[in-house]
């Protein structure tokens, strides 16, 4: 079965692509859709549909769209929808962790619950939608630790690993996180049709 997926981020997509290895997961380029969304919706779910219905006019495939924030409790959710560009238009992922890092610096270790949350949007060719969430617990660290991941993955502590989203492999990131345990449900949904 061919998906195309709404990003254009790389390391999204190759999460996708390892969790979805049944299917032919499709980038949004590979389709001719070189396109950014505004996402201006207020919640994940209508940031996703954003995403995948700008891709509609590109192809007749199933599309799926993906949007994820880390929620800090502390924060009161944020950075939330915001995760991407917490630190303004234009930053980059370092300048989003620093700016998380200042703005947690008078809580205790133990205060700084937080989690991943991604919410999958999928369209189909007769225009059925339906949304599939994950979530995945966590800590923010003071440090950056491992080399792997993206965006807060680094300073994102995971108790049962004892490390951080950036220190343990795909294998074992593609087995708890938010982004897996949504696409679990979006496939098993697949699996039905």
């Amino acid at each position: 079965m061919d998906i195309v997926v709404a990003t254009n981020n790389k390391g999204k997509l190759s999460e996708i692509k390892k969790i979805l290895s049944s299917h032919n997961v499709l980038s949004q380029s590979d389709v001719g859709a070189d396109i950014e969304v505004d996402e201006t919706g207020v919640t994940y779910e209508e940031n996703a549909f954003l995403k995948a219905e700008a891709i509609r006019a590109y192809t007749d495939k199933i599309i799926i769209a993906d949007d994820s924030g880390l929620e800090v409790d502390v924060l009161d959710g944020a950075p939330g929808l915001y995760s991407a560009r917490y630190a303004g238009e234009g930053t980059t992922p370092m300048q989003g962790i620093e700016k998380l890092l200042f703005n947690l610096k008078d809580y205790k270790p133990e205060e700084k619950t937080a989690r991943f949350v991604s919410c999958i949007a999928l369209l189909m060719p007769n225009g059925e939608k339906h949304t599939f969430r994950g979530e995945c617990e966590g800590l923010i660290i003071d440090e950056l630790r491992g080399e792997n991941g993206f965006g807060f993955d680094p300073v994102f502590y995971v108790e049962d690993f004892k490390r951080t989203f950036s220190e343990i492999s795909d294998e074992e990131k593609n087995s708890i996180s938010h982004r897996f345990k949504a696409l679990e449900k979006l496939r098993d949904f697949l699996d039905t049709i």
